[in-house]
């Protein structure tokens, strides 16, 4: 056989073998564009779930007493064919892709959980697959994090192309001393410059501008004439080519933000399973969530096909805030038929004088707040204003009945003053509400020693020793040996300059009544505001603002609100105190299961639907509740 038929001959089945290999990947893209193999979701198993399997027969049959107190029987059965209830032989459940799920919130929170799973066509070593979860909330659609599988051959093709980028990176100069031919300038300097070269040597600091003065040439020049300028532009064009080379060499960056996993597949011999957990924060209205999966899947990076969104899970929401009484709450309150308000004001008059200037001191500002005061009261449409009591006060300083008479005539001044300011506003107001016969009375006073010792008491100019002394001083009953006494403390010229002024002050007390009412007192009821927020902050799902304030009523509403904050014991407590219905037997039961009472929460359950039919359809929607039902047949019992 020559050697150009052995060839031949040999190379035939070669050819095949390389064609076929060749082909297989060629094969496998087909297959995965095809649709046949894609990305799916299902329902993930809940933790907080009950696993059937690991219940004896014992476990699923128990005794409670039904709401007639008879004892009932519960335990996994069915009914025959005629009619009666038999228990049903152990079945070992059987693996079912779900695609809807009740889901419960805790705390305002809600955990959607559910599985990707990943057919092992779809892995290969030279691949990468990304998944992109689609929530869809309220109308709104929110992209997920997103899953990455990555071949070990394609990631190893991604850390070539960050080695190769390096190798570029290490390739660029950063330090410009490097671009300077040292050891020319040395020679040009030690033979040319021997005092310069000295330098080199030497450890004194010699300035640029002696350095130049001796020998007329600086160091910026020296280095500028020995530099590589050719390395040195080349470099710079190498170090403004870096994003340009990293787009070249890492064609497919690895990814660290905002991804869930990116596992590398050595030896995919299976189907992936990924179970996936997203939290939301309950919103009012919120009653369903969808989650739909896109796929594309990469070689090389490129894009060799796309997984359009298959079937969506759906989650429906069961709120506790959906169990809230919605009642209005009143409460009841006793209205008095007289009012009585009052403010102050420091009007300033002339030394020894009563009459008021309007223009003195700050007397325009504190007279004008008195007149808005006056204005609102008789511009109110619910009270009507009887008298108004003027009172005014004097400082200690001089004689005692000086100053009473002084404070009188004073007060005297101020109340014919608004007499007349309230009689001109009365003019400009409807006859049908304006008010009419106000009494204005002017009273003394006296000087204010009560308002001194509380402003001794808190002055921070009085020292320790000093305000001593002033109480020491507060025992002598006349009151004028009381204020001479005082000239000897230290800090008096203060108090005479500082603080006397402010006790001269001129008090209103504004007697009011309701308008209409003819009885001292009546009892009325009126919505109860702040337990009405409360159960606004139920429905908004604002749980602990909730609890805030229902906390002082321990009704059902503040159990609503612990149950929603898993706070089941303390819930609970409150629940056993009420007087039961549907809705508190309902409660119990949920906390109970919660609580793994399986016994107590039957019979609670029972008796709620005993008593309301709605419940049946509603245990369904908890969690807690329907895995009761699941677990006893419960639902057989309500026909």
């Amino acid at each position: 056989m020559t050697m150009m038929c052995w060839f031949a001959k040999c190379s035939l089945p070669l050819l095949f073998c390389v064609a076929a290999y060749s082909c297989a990947p060629a094969r496998k893209v087909d297959v995965v564009r095809s649709g046949v193999f894609t990305p799916s979701l299902a329902i993930a198993d809940d933790p907080s779930e009950i696993n059937f399997e690991t219940y004896s027969a014992k476990a699923d049959t128990m005794i409670v007493k039904d709401p007639e107190g008879k004892n009932l029987i519960i335990m996994k059965a069915v009914r025959d064919e005629n009619g009666e209830m038999v228990a049903s032989d152990v079945i070992r459940p059987s693996f079912v892709i779900a695609s809807f799920r009740n889901v419960a919130e805790r705390h305002g929170k809600v955990d959607l959980r559910f599985d990707i799973n990943v057919p092992k066509e779809l892995m290969d070593g030279e691949w990468q697959l990304r998944l992109s979860p689609l929530m869809e909330m309220l109308g709104e659609n929110y992209e997920l994090d997103p899953i990455f599988i990555t071949g070990a051959g394609y990631r190893a093709a991604q850390l070539r192309g960050y080695e190769r980028y390096q190798r570029f990176v290490d390739g660029i100069i950063k330090d410009s001393s490097l671009f300077i031919n040292m050891s020319d300038l040395e020679i040009f300097l030690k033979r040319n410059l021997p005092g310069l070269y000295s330098f080199r040597s030497d450890s004194s600091f010699v300035s640029e501008e002696n350095w130049m003065s001796a020998f007329g040439v600086s160091g910026a020049d020296a280095v500028e004439h020995y530099t590589d300028h050719f390395r040195k532009r080349r470099n710079t064009r190498r170090s403004a080519r870096c994003q340009e080379m990293y787009r070249r060499y890492v064609k497919s960056p690895i990814r660290t933000d905002a991804i869930r996993l990116d596992t590398i597949i050595s030896n995919p011999g299976g189907d992936l399973v990924y179970s996936y957990v997203h939290t939301i924060s309950t919103r009012p209205s919120l009653r369903k969530v969808e989650i739909g999966l896109s796929g594309e899947l990469y070689k090389e990076n490129r894009l060799i096909c796309s997984m359009p969104s298959r079937e969506k899970l759906t989650y429906y929401i069961s709120s506790i805030s959906t169990l809230a009484d919605n009642s209005v709450k009143y409460i009841s309150r006793v209205v008095e038929r007289s009012v009585q308000e009052n403010s102050s004001c420091y009007i300033e008059f002339e030394s020894g004088k009563t009459n008021i200037i309007e223009n003195l001191g700050h007397n325009m500002e504190e007279m004008g707040r008195i007149k808005e005061n006056i204005r609102e009261i008789l511009e109110n449409q619910l009270y009507d204003l009887d008298s108004v009591i003027i009172s005014a006060f004097a400082s200690p300083e001089g004689p005692s009945g000086e100053n009473d008479a002084l404070a009188l005539k004073r007060a005297g001044s101020a109340t014919a003053f608004f007499r007349t300011y309230t009689e001109s506003v009365m003019d400009s107001l409807s006859t049908v509400h304006a008010p009419s016969g106000i009494g204005f009375v002017a009273r003394n006073g006296g000087e204010n020693w009560k308002m001194l010792d509380r402003m001794v008491a808190t002055d921070s100019l009085i020292s320790e020793s000093d305000r001593g002394r002033y109480l020491k001083l507060s025992e002598i009953a006349d009151l004028d040996r009381r204020e001479k006494a005082m000239h000897r403390l230290e800090c008096y010229r203060h108090l005479r300059e500082r603080v006397y002024p402010r006790l001269r002050i001129v008090r209103f007390d504004f007697h009011l009544h309701r308008r209409g009412m003819l009885k001292d007192t009546i009892h009325t009821t009126e919505v109860d505001t702040a337990y009405m927020k409360g159960l606004e902050a139920i429905k908004d799902m604002e749980y602990e603002s909730a609890l805030m304030r229902l906390s002082p009523y321990k009704d059902y509403n503040t159990a609503v609100a612990l149950i929603a904050l898993d706070r089941n014991h303390s819930a609970l407590d409150i629940l056993e105190e009420l007087e039961e219905n549907a809705r508190i037997n309902y409660l119990k039961a949920l906390i109970n299961s919660r609580l793994g009472q399986d016994r107590e929460a039957v019979k609670c359950y029972l008796a709620a639907c005993a008593s309301d039919r709605t419940m049946i359809f509603r245990g369904n929607l908890d969690p807690e509740i329907s895995t009761l039902i699941h677990k006893y047949n419960l639902n057989n019992y309500q026909n």
